[in-house]
């Protein structure tokens, strides 16, 4: 049986980003396993679950509500309330890694950490399929290989856009202050900066499109080997159903 593990932050994590693959590939018979930081429980960005403090016209920005059922059954799994922690993470014990990604200020210790980047080096050295969404796309641009460069390097990804975080922090600054703002630096500026050429960072289509269980063909992946990169919690089924066949079709 194919095994994914799915990284998290202690707290602040999406929670569509993470919520829709764990339904995805559950429902597809693959074991999923979590890790965080200190081996207890996560808990996600509630601003961004609930949509409370969020203001009318950013409303968009709140998980919708099928993702809501869906975190609430992932909450109640065995897996996702009783995780590894991260420096317990043994890469060759899974089929696959996923990196999601969010935004509050509880991601920073993700992205941060070395024990999240010797995880994502090992993954990419034993050629495991990798999957990152948004900010997810950060930890993997910040691991170093051993001659310095990135591990994305000469490879082609997407994340989040300039234009989709400059937008979601426009719209929720006056009430939220840098709730929706993690750096200084845009997501889209710092991966474009560990990329080998500038064409190697893939923006996709100017209007994206929110893809359903329905249509998952509606979001934005790019797929360089056996790495799968997306943009936002609108590609996350198109993301989860590429691994998913990815993993059934290689067993």
């Amino acid at each position: 049986m194919a095994r994914i593990l799915i990284l998290l932050p202690q707290n602040d994590f999406d929670p569509t980003e993470v919520a829709v693959p764990w339904s995805c590939w559950t429902k597809a018979g693959i074991d999923v396993a979590f890790a965080t930081e200190n081996g207890m429980m996560a808990s996600c960005d509630i601003v961004t679950l609930t949509g409370n403090g969020l203001p009318g016209y950013a409303r968009s920005l709140a998980a919708r509500p099928d993702v809501r059922q869906l975190y609430a059954a992932m909450s109640g799994s065995v897996a996702f309330r009783k995780p590894m922690s991260w420096t317990s993470v043994n890469i060759s014990a899974f089929s696959a890694v996923h990196f999601p990604g969010g935004h509050a200020p509880g991601m920073k210790t993700y992205l941060e950490s070395g024990e999240v980047q010797r995880i994502a080096r090992r993954a990419f050295d034993a050629n495991t399929p990798v999957s990152a969404i948004c900010h997810g796309v950060v930890a993997l641009a910040r691991t170093r290989r051993p001659d310095g460069n990135s591990i994305l390097f000469g490879r082609k990804t997407t994340a989040l856009t300039q234009r989709m975080e400059r937008i979601s922090i426009a719209l929720t600054r006056r009430k939220l202050g840098f709730h929706y703002r993690t750096y200084p630096q845009t997501v889209e500026s710092e991966v474009r900066a560990a990329l080998a050429i500038a064409k190697d960072f893939k923006s996709g289509p100017f209007i994206p499109r929110f893809a359903t269980e329905r249509h998952p063909d509606r979001g934005f992946v790019v797929e360089d080997g056996q790495y799968l990169s997306a943009r936002w919690p609108g590609d996350a089924w198109t993301l989860a159903t590429r691994m998913r066949d990815l993993l059934l079709h290689s067993t």
